[in-house]
């Protein structure tokens, strides 16, 4: 499957957004196997941090200066908030920009393969919790309620622009490869 999901993202034409009022930010969307079950990763945000306090999310933040490039910046944030070191992530590919309305960020998603399982460590001071999501639970339309742009699962509730990139990208792989499962 991991094959066929960077297949995916190499043919999809990626949508970029460039706006100078908007803040660049990439996210890292860690993909990893546990017995034969691809999970996305996600973290809940503490309430310490300046933005999106308690919020479920991909491991990234904004752009810094002394990043190379947005995929530098994705790499660079994973390993703060959760310890991923950059060696141990196979980057699939990446897929459109998406903009969060209440905070003006561009956020720039990558998609990554990781071990499992790894030793994370959380920055507790940004991290509350990190856990995982099983793709086919993300693939299955019943557990995406359209109304309120949110999953809900295991007691965390994804929305947000979380749950837009989530279902962007559920959507491209429905799109591209049919029964993908």
């Amino acid at each position: 499957m991991k094959q066929q999901i960077a297949k995916i993202l190499h043919h999809h034409k990626k949508k970029k957004i460039t706006d100078e009022n908007l803040r660049a930010s990439a996210v890292l969307i860690p993909l990893f196997c546990n017995q034969g079950q691809y999970h996305v990763l996600l973290t809940e945000r503490s309430e310490e941090v300046n933005f999106h306090k308690g919020q479920v999310c991909f491991p990234g933040g904004t752009r810094e200066p002394s990043d190379a490039s947005l995929l530098q910046t994705a790499l660079r944030e994973a390993e703060e908030e959760i310890g991923l070191t950059a060696q141990d992530v196979e980057i699939l590919g990446e897929f459109d920009d998406s903009v969060t309305l209440t905070s003006n960020y561009v956020i720039s998603p990558f998609v990554a393969f990781i071990p499992h399982p790894y030793p994370f460590k959380a920055d507790d001071r940004e991290i509350k919790e990190i856990f995982s999501v099983p793709l086919s639970f993300l693939m299955d339309e019943a557990n995406f309620r359209q109304d309120s742009c949110e999953y809900e699962y295991d007691g965390h509730i994804i929305w947000g622009a979380t749950a837009g990139i989530l279902k962007q990208f559920i959507d491209l792989l429905k799109s591209e490869s049919g029964a993908l499962q």
